[in-house]
């Protein structure tokens, strides 16, 4: 760990000689200039960490320099020193940027304190920058589809309002990820993001999860500031949520208390209409996978990357058959799923060649289903329809996890003429 870097800024060269030697002793590394104006052309070739900088200086005094460090965009923090201070000179130090002011004659010990508590806050205020940098990126929206183009502008939109989203959609398909860039992108960034999985709550401990009990604050409280995302909020009883309803109006949503973020099935499935009425102010409508095929082999190759590095794997590729298997798949746990078909094969394949016989068995023949396969030419007509038939059959099964009586509804047939036609149209039993 470097040692952290301090300029003074002083035109009194006993007072810069002082402050050198003790802050040298204290581990630092320090500089020193004796104008406002030699203290910006410093900094413009040599960044640190700290200026100590007097107010009183020839030319450009303090508070004028410390105008133009801030118009600079300097990346440092800022003690003011006087030997003649005010409160309206501090207060305006303070308001220009200044972390503190110390007055002269300088108390050694107190001017050691200062310096270490901004230095401290420094590394806090870079610690969070880089934690919401990261967070940006682990929140990105991929793809390169009109559904991925859409739901970025839908949640660059929304991350500029305080007013409640209600992401509506298919498990897996992201909403906590775009919940948590919303947050990230808008103004409560530096503020607490609570989660709440309502459907791990039970008809007995919800209500003290989310509103608190005797010496225990509740979910709601502890977002004060910041934001609360209910997660699959429709899976809350239904008194529960007309509660949540009535809380969330009188606290008064917008305000600077809490910005609330919720997720639900398609079409807000499961809400009741009080809650319902509240939360629906902003709508986006998350697509599932299936929706944006043409993004599933950019997300696969982001968490192919991604898990190799956290697995400390070397690097690994999908092959051409690999790709048109994922491509292929009707992927009923939408993002999810995908990444956890990644974070498999990353963890079993030893090769570096990821191909189609690596992928679970669910995906072994799911090229057959593809879409595109259906444009090729065909000797016959009947030979068409079979193809198309064994897609429409093979997708309904792959939607409904293999359960035939399930796909069967679903297609619209009865259970045993489903399993007539798979008979007859070579489909295993295993699909």
């Amino acid at each position: 760990m470097h040692a952290a870097k301090i300029l003074v800024v002083d035109d009194e060269p006993g007072v810069r000689e002082a402050l050198e030697n003790i802050l040298r002793d204290e581990g630092y590394e320090v500089a020193s200039v004796a104008s406002g104006e030699a203290c910006l052309e410093r900094l413009e070739t040599a960044p640190c960490d700290l200026v100590l900088l007097d107010v009183w200086l020839p030319g450009m005094d303090g508070l004028e320099t410390l105008v133009h460090m801030e118009e600079r965009r300097v990346d440092t923090v800022v003690v003011m020193i006087s030997g003649h201070g005010t409160i309206e000179t501090a207060v305006r130090a303070t308001k220009l940027g200044a972390f503190d002011f110390v007055e002269k004659p300088l108390s050694l010990e107190k001017t050691l304190l200062v310096v270490r508590n901004a230095l401290q806050q420094r590394a806090l205020e870079r610690r969070n920058r880089r934690l919401l940098e990261q967070l940006a990126r682990d929140t990105e929206i991929l793809g390169r589809s009109g559904e991925a183009a859409r739901l970025r502008e839908a949640v660059e939109a929304a991350s500029r309002s305080e007013a409640p989203v209600l992401l509506c959609g298919e498990g897996g398909t992201g909403r906590e990820t775009l919940a948590r860039r919303i947050h990230a992108l808008g103004a409560r960034s530096g503020e607490a993001f609570v989660d709440v999985a309502c459907a791990a709550l039970d008809s007995r401990t919800a209500a003290a999860v989310l509103f608190g009990g005797g010496e225990e604050r509740g979910r709601v409280e502890l977002a004060r500031g910041g934001s609360l995302f209910l997660e699959e909020v429709g899976a809350l009883d239904v008194g529960l949520q007309r509660r949540l309803a009535a809380e969330l109006d009188q606290r008064g949503l917008g305000a600077p208390n809490v910005r609330v973020l919720a997720s639900a099935g398609p079409q807000g499935a499961g809400l009741v209409p009080e809650l319902r009425r509240v939360l629906d102010v902003i709508r986006i409508d998350v697509p599932a996978l299936r929706e944006r095929r043409e993004d599933i082999l950019i997300l696969a190759e982001r968490f192919l990357k991604q898990l190799c590095a956290e697995y400390g794997r070397g690097p690994k590729r999908l092959a051409p058959d690999a790709v048109a298997a994922l491509r292929a798949y009707a992927w009923p746990g939408n993002i999810r799923e995908l990444h956890n078909v990644i974070e498999r094969v990353v963890l079993l394949v030893p090769g570096e060649t990821i191909v189609r016989r690596d992928l679970p068995a669910g995906l072994g023949g799911a090229s057959e289903t593809c879409p595109e396969d259906l444009y090729g030419e065909f000797p016959s007509l009947a030979e068409g329809l079979a193809a198309f038939e064994r897609y429409a059959i093979r997708r309904a099964l792959e939607s409904c996890r293999g359960d035939r009586a399930a796909a069967a509804r679903r297609l619209g047939i009865p259970l045993g003429r489903l399993s007539e036609r798979m008979r007859e149209l070579g489909i295993e039993t295993s699909a």
